[in-house]
């Protein structure tokens, strides 16, 4: 048996001493720089982390040893990272893809420890959705097969929610909460001007593969005939007929109809309709660029009915004047958690969250392997949605109306919000620039 001694000292060997390294990946939102605050807050408790390090651009940043000095940074600024939006840190959506370029990824892996031993790097954390955990989770493994003593945790981040096996994800409380409020608006503006000829409003949201955005809108309506009156999501194949026939019948009885649509949306062979197959992003998919101007189409053309789209864009995941309360909280909450477990010597796991109680609603953070998370999308439910496939039904609502309570109020300057823009303090180099 192992005396007091013994323990304490088997602890002191056990604990591990070196820098952190924190970054942040993929599609932004408005609450992304709370895990970061999170972090960095967290790591200045414990004193087996000596330095904390940002990565610029992501996993991209790290390779060009592009890292700057968290330390530098004002107690007041890192604070003021929780109702800032954007990526602080600079994002980027590289991939270290050992699947469709197994030489370029084994390259990458050998700089990046590179850069790991160079600045004595034991903590590393990242922030982002499915190619991001895959990311960390492949850091992880290689440093188990290179022996090199190194604790990586994912950060859930994603607008989407397509997440596995975390209640939901940092970020998606704040996009709803827009979108939602941004349709009431809409539809008071819409309405307003709505004659006997009819008229009808197509918004288009986020969302390539998941319906989650789209179907969140639906919190808007506080009485039946409330807009949205249709959404559309990626995960329901696309019915014209269908569709036709329920926007006819909401303009007869309000004289407008609004539709909200996931820019997934596909119809019944599986093809995206807004994409644009002659223009790819970073990861080989086609740009998603017309879902409402596709549906304008076909409402204009088969019913005759005025119609006119709106896309939120950008504005939906960066709108951190409207951001959740919750949303922002439980981000920090993640980044402080991600910080506990890789002091506690886990590695390759993500945070994610715990609902223990809807109403009143309670959450924690538990971990969840990185195998189990790394590329893995996790659709909305179909029981989630109503027979026909226009609207999420209670048992979402349920889900999602605790997730946007609160408000994130920022300080103002001169009637707007003052945000916070880190100074960046770099890291000296000290490896030969990357070929």
């Amino acid at each position: 048996m192992l005396t007091g001694q013994w323990i304490v000292t088997y602890l002191i060997m056990a604990e591990l001493i070196g820098n952190l390294l924190v970054a942040q990946s993929g599609g932004p939102t408005s609450v992304i720089n709370a895990s970061v605050a999170g972090v960095i807050q967290e790591a200045g408790k414990h004193g087996c982390i000596e330095e904390i390090y940002g990565g610029l651009n992501g996993i991209l940043g790290i390779l060009n040893e592009e890292l700057i000095d968290l330390n530098d940074e004002k107690a007041k600024a890192v604070e003021g990272l929780k109702f800032t939006p954007g990526p602080a840190l600079g994002t980027c959506r590289y991939k270290v893809d050992f699947k469709k370029k197994p030489e370029q990824a084994a390259k990458d892996m050998d700089r990046l420890f590179e850069v790991f031993a160079a600045h004595n790097i034991r903590y590393f954390f990242y922030t982002g959705g499915n190619d991001s955990q895959d990311t960390t989770n492949h850091i992880h493994a290689e440093a188990v097969k290179r022996n090199y003593e190194l604790r990586a945790i994912g950060v859930p981040k994603t607008i989407d929610n397509d997440l596995p096996h975390t209640d939901h994800c940092p970020g998606y409380g704040s996009v709803i909460k827009y979108c939602a409020a941004t349709v009431m608006e809409i539809a008071l503006d819409v309405g307003g001007m709505a004659t006997d000829d009819g008229s009808c409003c197509i918004i288009e949201v986020m969302g390539r593969s998941a319906g989650w955005i789209a179907a969140g809108s639906v919190l808007a309506k506080r009485q039946p005939s409330d807009a949205p009156h249709i959404i559309l999501m990626p995960e329901i194949a696309f019915n014209e007929a269908a569709f036709l026939a329920k926007v006819k019948e909401t303009v007869a009885a309000n004289k407008f109809c609004i539709v909200v649509v996931g820019e997934g949306l596909k119809n019944t062979a599986g093809e995206e309709i807004g994409a644009d197959k002659n223009r790819l992003d970073a990861f080989g998919h086609p740009v998603l660029s017309g879902a409402a101007d596709r549906l304008a189409e076909i409402v204009q053309g088969k019913l005759n009915t005025k119609t006119r789209t709106v896309k939120l864009g950008y504005a939906q995941r960066a709108a951190a004047h409207y951001a959740s309360l919750t949303d922002a909280n439980e981000a920090a909450m993640c980044g402080e958690a991600a910080v506990r477990a890789a002091i506690d010597g886990r590695s390759g796991f993500m945070v994610k969250i715990v609902r223990s109680s809807s109403s009143p609603y309670k959450s924690t953070t538990g971990l969840q392997d990185l195998n189990d998370i790394a590329n893995v999308e996790h659709f909305l439910p179909r029981d989630w949605v109503t027979e026909d496939g226009f609207l999420p039904n209670e048992k979402f609502v349920e889900y999602a109306r605790p997730l946007i309570e609160g408000e994130v109020r920022p300080p103002t300057e001169g009637g707007l919000p003052k945000y916070v823009i880190l100074e960046r303090s770099r890291v000296e180099k000290t490896l030969p620039a990357r070929s």
